[in-house]
């Protein structure tokens, strides 16, 4: 109850009678932001002594950062190095300030930030609204101000805003409350947030007031490195898709979570999967993976440029599901040049075979001509529908265009 009642009496402070002015600034994000991210790959690795390469410390973000400059990932549009939980000290300052952890980070966040910054480069904080991190550590409620200008000065790009140890009925105003602050700083800072993720399934979430304030935002549990936790993402957003579709726009985007290539668990045919479903869902293209590791297949997945400038397409527009059975399914995007992405996936686990997409599914008439963007080859033109061999767990992911189309409003 105390924790309820000292944030809504910040939201009045702030917000006054007429609520929180939270569109003025920050809506800046015309496409999803692509680069690297911790978490999933290194978690909350703190024993340098006994993991000196994957404990959480500057020398891994700078490495990470590193391998984005110089292998093309920057260049491909992966320029975000985003750091997750377990980076600061246990406790604030005197002043109250948050500070970097002193024996991992000994020169501060201001520097590692200028490090990544002289590579082109953008450097992603973490943080949360609740009392304590997911981890345990100092979190944002009380401090927003605070800390939203201390992570303006160190010249943060990005900042993840976590849901642990808080109250879901506080979400919208102390989301809100945080995005004001962000504004206030005159810097601008993408504003990730895990907001959808923490509320119950029970009832409609309200994406209308999270696409409002949300850069990107989480809407389920985190991804795990296996294939199973990728479709259960995959299934998730397609069942759901109708409730989001309509707050996906640039500037705001439905965040899947990380890519899993490069990691352990995936195959190559379920690399490709995860790749083309993310490009198709708008998604932001985020790797945590070792980088320095990564194998030529999984580097050809991730700099793929046509798949990418899927996911980058203008229109900022979320992809459907258009058809599901036990053994296929098949997801549309439209694109801004009037053409649209199809990527048919496999569910089987046994044998490659033959599936198809009938073009009234599309919503489309007429002849199109089909480019297979894996293959990066032109198929020909195909009329009425399209057929492709499909691998078990895999995907065949092509690019329809006509000069001549009909496509209906009801689709997009």
């Amino acid at each position: 109850m105390k924790l309820q009642s000292l944030l809504l009496v910040l939201c009045i402070v702030v917000c006054g009678s007429d609520g929180l002015n939270v569109k003025t600034k920050n809506d800046f994000t015309a496409t999803p932001p692509m680069g690297w991210l911790q978490w999933e790959r290194y978690r909350c690795i703190l024993d340098c002594e006994t993991y000196p390469e994957d404990c959480i410390r500057d020398s891994l973000f700078m490495r990470q950062g590193k391998r984005l400059h110089d292998d093309g990932y920057a260049a491909a549009g992966y320029v975000h190095v985003n750091i997750d939980d377990c980076w600061s000290e246990m406790e604030r300052d005197a002043n109250g300030t948050l500070i970097a952890d002193k024996k991992r980070f000994p020169n501060g966040l201001k520097s590692l930030a200028d490090y990544m910054h002289n590579l082109g480069l953008k450097l992603g904080i973490y943080t949360d609204m609740g009392t304590k991190t997911c981890a345990g550590y100092p979190a944002a409620i009380f401090h927003m101000q605070k800390d939203t200008q201390t992570f303006a000065d160190w010249g943060i790009d990005m900042i993840k805003l976590d849901g642990c140890n808080s109250c879901t009925d506080l979400f919208k105003a102390g989301h809100e409350a945080f995005k004001f602050y962000i504004n206030q700083t005159g810097r601008e800072m993408l504003y990730s947030c895990e907001w959808p993720s923490y509320l119950p399934e029970s009832k409609p979430k309200p994406y209308e007031d999270i696409a409002k304030v949300c850069n990107t935002w989480r809407n389920g549990a985190d991804v795990q490195d296996s294939w199973s936790s990728v479709m259960n993402i995959i299934n998730y957003n397609g069942d759901h898709q109708d409730e989001m579709i309509p707050y996906i726009k640039p500037g705001s985007f439905l965040d899947p979570d990380m890519l899993l290539i490069g990691d352990y668990s995936l195959s190559e045919d379920q690399s490709k999967t995860q790749f083309a479903i993310w490009s198709i869902l708008a998604a932001p293209l985020m790797i945590s993976a070792n980088l320095e590791t990564m194998k030529d297949w999984q580097k050809a997945i991730l700099l793929n440029e046509e798949i990418i400038a899927v996911d980058q397409d203008s229109l900022g527009k979320m992809g459907r599901r258009v058809y599901k059975n036990s053994n296929q399914q098949t997801w549309v995007k439209p694109l801004a040049d009037g053409g649209m992405a199809v990527a048919i996936m496999s569910t089987r686990e046994d044998i490659p075979v033959f599936m198809s997409v009938d073009f009234k599914l599309l919503n489309i008439t007429g002849s199109w001509n089909a480019r297979d963007l894996y293959a990066l080859k032109d198929l020909g033109s195909y009329e009425g529908s399209f057929k492709a061999m499909v691998n078990p767990s895999g995907v065949v992911m092509v690019k329809l265009t006509k000069a001549s189309r009909v496509i209906s409003a009801d689709f997009v």
